[in-house]
């Protein structure tokens, strides 16, 4: 059994400590942490009354009971909790971002690198999606030739007030950048962002939608639609073009319903129910992979990758240019 803790108790949080004791084998959660006291409290009671309450991220890795430690605190703070784990050899489970600025990440790199393990798993929860995991079986087979474009959809039905344009990069488009990496095996070289007539449901200081643009190394071209007041549901789509056919992600099954003369299908309104089986598949992953010693989803250099990536997408949306992306050499350690 694989002794967790978890950092940060908001929702993403809660929905974890949730995940591990009700629906994942081989482990428990045995202690939280949160600055805010009532939100600790939220945490322990989904995990149970023996769970251990933290206020101090620090504190709770160094519990010589904790064994792996689960970071879901904001992205601000994730370089000092990875740090600290690290320094201690405990394994991580990091939610995206790994750090917000590139420098961070390799600063974070370094350490995991220098102590000799492969310590940390970033909750990219798409490439366990089966419907992405189809179509990269199909880039894969060769059947259909080279990728040549990607066309991605990323529309949520509404965020807050508190939404800037420059999350609808690092909170949303995300996800786009390191599955779509991931997808077509690919690093990206270049990012514009082009902004469409704006939708009279964006708040003022809110540029949406907004259409992201990557080439990649190879060629690829990407676009990516992300629009989150659609209004109409949470509605992610991926297609790829290639030499000899176009694959297409399915949608998630749901019944067609007919009524007064129309033809309707379910569409999911936000990603934790979209996603609900993805988030199981990678924590189970991780915990089965901690038995064995290994990391066998996204790492410490994909989320590098993605800070990288989307850095550069936010300069193109300040500067309307196309911006060059450029990485450090990848080390030895991450091939």
């Amino acid at each position: 059994m694989l002794n967790v803790g978890v950092i940060g108790c908001g929702g993403m949080g809660r929905d974890h400590i949730k995940r591990i004791t009700e629906r994942t084998q081989g482990a428990k959660v045995v202690a939280v942490a949160d600055m805010v006291e009532a939100l600790a409290q939220k945490g322990q009671a989904f995990a149970g009354e023996s769970c251990k309450i933290y206020s101090d991220g620090k504190d709770l890795i160094n519990d010589p009971n904790v064994e792996a430690v689960f970071i879901v605190s904001p992205g601000f703070a994730h370089k000092e909790s990875l740090l600290e784990a690290i320094k201690v050899g405990k394994r991580i489970f990091c939610e995206k971002p790994l750090c917000t600025t590139a420098a961070d990440c390799l600063e974070v790199i370094d350490a995991e690198i220098k102590s000799g393990k492969h310590l940390i798993q970033l909750g990219f929860m798409r490439r366990y999606d089966k419907g992405y995991r189809q179509v990269k079986a199909a880039i894969q087979s060769g059947e259909y030739g080279e990728p040549l474009m990607v066309h991605c959809t990323h529309r949520n039905p509404v965020v807050p007030d508190s939404y800037t344009t420059r999350m609808a990069v690092d909170d949303t488009a995300i996800h786009e950048i390191d599955v779509i990496h991931w997808l077509v095996n690919d690093d990206f070289v270049s990012a514009q962002v082009l902004f469409p007539r704006k939708t009279k449901y964006a708040a003022d200081h809110l540029y949406d939608p907004q259409i992201m643009l990557l080439r990649t190394k190879n060629g690829i071209c990407v676009d990516d639609e992300v629009f989150v007041n659609c209004k109409f549901g949470y509605d992610i789509n991926c297609e790829v073009v290639c030499e000899d056919g176009a694959i297409k992600m399915p949608q998630p099954l749901y019944p067609s319903y007919r009524k007064g003369a129309q033809v309707s299908t379910t569409i999911d309104t936000d990603c934790f129910v979209r996603f609900h089986d993805a988030y199981d598949e990678e924590v189970q992953d991780w915990v089965n992979e901690a038995a064995r010693g290994v990391v066998s989803g996204p790492n410490a250099w994909d989320g590098y990758l993605a800070t990288c990536t989307a850095d550069a997408l936010v300069k193109a949306q300040e500067t309307g240019e196309i911006v060059p992306i450029v990485f450090k050499e990848r080390p030895d350690f991450y091939k």
